[in-house]
């Protein structure tokens, strides 16, 4: 029989190429988003219409059985607060609530690298937030929010969950609202852009990396309760990161310091990753050059 896997926000960036790997590995596979996709459906994924945030449509819309569950639900806008984190924190609570009735192989949950708030480079799981006082947004602590709940629900029900925290994800299909796909769109057009200084170091993994990532999960034992970060194991200087896709496209005017730098922004933002290599036997296999290259790639062809 075929495993079935469910794909909480399947229809944005991660969730789908998630889909779209699954149906090739022979998963039943099913999506839950708050809309219908404007995107082009992935053949034999299953579209599921349903708000996280409210218990009842998830008894409702979500009550067949399920192998395993792998949740990126949450709203997208960050500034609206109350939508934020009733998708991320209740959402992610009502989900366990629900799934922790039934029986379920594994639950992924996918939190963000944001929980580490402060706390200094390289950031290791084992750091563990007493008070969230030091997370400036309501999506960061409602994503740790939602790892407590997660550890909690496990050591009272061993419930089989794992949280990943994956790094900046990049490559084919993202919006163009985050740093490699809008460098690429604005040099594309060779239209001048602001930047800021762009001394910051930062932690850029590719797709296919993070895809790998969820999957080891999958089949990986003794894994529940743990919480892994995903990411590349080289850090990049955001400055050479925008001149990169300057030199491959030959095109492409960012100025340089017209943004500046929020005051709490850390200048170095990156993780340990020897526990994914120990626990789910993962690494990240793609340079991030190759990596960049098919991300580019893949605009110029939209373009």
């Amino acid at each position: 029989m075929k495993k079935k896997l469910l794909v909480i926000g399947g229809t944005g960036f991660l969730g789908s190429h998630i889909c779209k790997e699954a149906v090739k590995k022979n998963y039943e596979v099913k999506s839950v988003s708050t809309q219908k996709t404007k995107f082009t459906k992935i053949k034999k994924v299953k579209y599921i219409k349903c708000d996280i945030s409210k218990f009842a449509q998830i008894k409702k819309r979500l009550n067949f059985d399920v192998d395993y569950v792998v949740n990126f639900g949450g709203y997208v806008d960050h500034s609206n607060k109350k939508k934020t984190y009733d998708s991320h924190f209740k959402g992610c609570k009502n989900l366990i609530d629900f799934y922790k009735k039934k029986k379920i192989i594994k639950f992924i949950q996918v939190g963000s690298s944001l929980e580490y708030g402060k706390m200094r480079s390289p950031h290791k799981e084992k750091y563990f937030f007493k008070k969230n006082s030091n997370l400036k947004s309501v999506y960061a602590k409602s994503k740790l929010m939602s790892t407590k709940y997660c550890i909690e629900s496990f050591k009272k029900f061993s419930f089989p969950v794992t949280i990943l925290r994956p790094y900046l994800v990049y490559g084919p299909g993202q919006k163009t609202n985050r740093l490699i796909p809008l460098t690429i769109s604005k040099s594309l057009k060779n239209k001048k852009f602001p930047c800021s200084a762009g001394t910051q170091i930062r932690n850029f993994l590719y797709i296919e990396d993070f895809v790998k990532a969820i999957f080891r999960t999958l089949i990986s034992k003794n894994v529940n309760g743990e919480i892994i970060n995903i990411g590349s194991d080289k850090n990049q200087k955001v400055k050479k990161v925008i001149l990169m896709i300057k030199y491959y496209l030959k095109s492409g005017k960012p100025t340089f310091g017209k943004i500046r730098l929020r005051k709490d922004e850390s200048m170095s933002y990156y993780p340990d990753i020897k526990k994914a290599k120990n626990l789910i036997n993962w690494k990240p296999l793609t340079k991030f050059e190759k990596g960049l290259v098919q991300t580019i790639k893949f605009y110029s062809r939209k373009s």
